[in-house]
């Protein structure tokens, strides 16, 4: 099944053995992939994502309490976070080392409460040789959450200094 978000078989190798991955064995998000090198987004999350059935990627996180604002909703600074961590779990094939987020555009559509799984879909719009451009919707069950659209730069290896 081709499609725009679609994970061919070279770029799953990539996802799947990506550095730093931590894969979880208990839980709801057992078999669930996060990273445990960002601080914030650790501190922040949890946050996982996985290869469906079909090799799509997917995220998710289970809204906790620490996740509300004073109206008892998810803090906008929460979905941007997870928006953001899902704009580097979509592009893993493609940006296969590192990079960073050098734009970011966000619109919040409706609100999620404590105990609501909220999982995006998203895919790369075009992937070029510096530049990685992408979209995705944040949802709870039918409810559509969140749309966001980013740009990440790949960093490029500095080679190693003699001395």
């Amino acid at each position: 099944m081709e499609g725009p978000n679609f994970v061919n078989e070279l770029s799953q190798t990539a996802f799947l053995e990506a550095s730093g991955i931590h894969v979880e064995t208990e839980g709801e998000f057992a078999g669930w992939r996060t990273w445990r090198r960002d601080h914030f987004e650790t501190h922040s999350g949890p946050f996982y994502h996985r290869l469906d059935e079909n090799g799509r990627i997917r995220c998710a996180f289970r809204v906790a309490r620490k996740h509300l604002n004073g109206s008892g909703n998810v803090h906008g600074g929460c979905f941007m976070t997870f928006a953001d961590y899902c704009l580097f779990a979509l592009s893993s094939p493609e940006l296969q080392g590192s990079g960073v987020t050098v734009g970011f555009s966000c619109e919040f559509l409706d609100a999620a409460r404590e105990g609501e799984l909220v999982e995006c879909d998203g895919e790369v719009t075009r992937a070029g040789g510096s530049l990685i451009f992408l979209r995705g919707t944040l949802r709870s069950g039918p409810r559509v959450l969140f749309t966001f659209s980013g740009t990440i730069k790949r960093k490029k290896r500095k080679p190693p200094t003699a001395g």
